[in-house]
């Protein structure tokens, strides 16, 4: 099954989206060899409104919205997502037909001041980030820091490190990898100081439901292993209805046919928090996540929920 024209592939217009796909682009046409690709520029609302947190304006379901537009009006075959970005729930007639190998999903700390981590930091000193789940683990250990908001792609808001609007801030690994900038990392942090976002590190792509001839394309470059790490932590997230409104973190596991899956939820502050991990066999995974999930939100309970009213 191949298609008569070219592979209308969609994606956002920063410098870490475009260099993301194109590695998506390369990938496709290395599994179907003579397929010929056309790249859609599509302009999100998250990458239009800058001076606001996404919790404030509509969430991470902005980076998408447009995207799934273009897929549904036919404007696109495909749309390039970095999967922490994708909502828990998909519109009906889209899909996400194919997760590719994940990156290394942990987060960078950066610092103007030389500063190679959290510890290094006087008190007082100021974290950007808009990242509620960022925020609340460097409070956790730090309430002595302060955070300030920090939105852009990665290039601007490490312009905004060096012009001093904060002291240091925190950016995905895998995003200054595909950028070829991970030099600019003053370290790399553990998982066990930061667990990542849901699904941080992996790409997916989108498209609609009943085409048949793209999801071929697709499948050879799919990955089976991050494909059930994934569905882990997006039914841990599901679970808890999150969103950019609720600091989680999650990371699943695979070793052989076994999944380990960490998970966090905290309180914005950093104030409060509750873990959990669970393990099992990796066939399991969506009801591992889920099983984890619903633990999270027992152990929490109204002293997390309410904040959310």
């Amino acid at each position: 099954m191949s298609l008569s024209r070219p592979l209308r592939i969609g994606t956002r217009g920063s410098p870490m989206a475009l260099a993301q796909t194109g590695m998506v682009r390369d990938k496709i046409v290395a599994a179907n060899p003579g397929l010929e690709t056309e790249i859609v520029v599509v302009s999100t609302v998250a990458d239009r409104i800058l001076d606001r947190p996404l919790s404030e304006i509509g969430g991470k379901g902005l980076f998408t919205k447009e995207l799934e537009q273009a897929l549904f009006a036919d404007e696109v075959d495909v749309a390039v997502h970095s999967m922490k970005d994708v909502e828990t729930w998909l519109p009906d007639g889209l899909v996400i037909a194919c997760i590719l190998e994940r990156d290394d999903p942990r987060d960078a700390f950066l610092a103007a001041n030389g500063a190679d981590g959290f510890a290094d930091l006087k008190a007082g000193l100021r974290i950007g980030t808009s990242s509620l789940r960022r925020a609340a683990q460097v409070l956790m250990r730090r309430p002595d820091l302060k955070i300030v908001p920090l939105r852009g792609n990665a290039n601007t808001r490490m312009r905004k490190l060096e012009a001093g609007e904060c002291d240091a801030t925190l950016l995905a690994l895998a995003g200054l990898q595909r950028l070829g900038m991970e030099d600019v990392a003053r370290s790399v942090l553990s998982v066990d100081e930061m667990l990542p976002a849901v699904a941080q590190g992996a790409l997916g792509i989108e498209t609609r439901a009943g085409d048949d001839a793209v999801r071929t394309l697709l499948a050879p470059i799919a990955c089976a292993t991050t494909t059930t790490a994934l569905d882990a932590e997006r039914g841990l997230l599901a679970e808890l209805d999150g969103s950019c409104r609720t600091p989680i973190a999650a990371l699943a596991r695979i070793d052989g046919d076994r999944l380990t899956l960490d998970g966090l939820l905290f309180l914005p502050d950093g104030s409060q928090h509750w873990a959990v991990t669970r393990e099992g066999s990796a066939s399991d995974a969506a009801a591992i996540g889920q099983d984890a999930g619903a633990e999270l939100k027992r152990a929490a309970g109204d002293t997390y929920f309410k904040h959310l009213q």
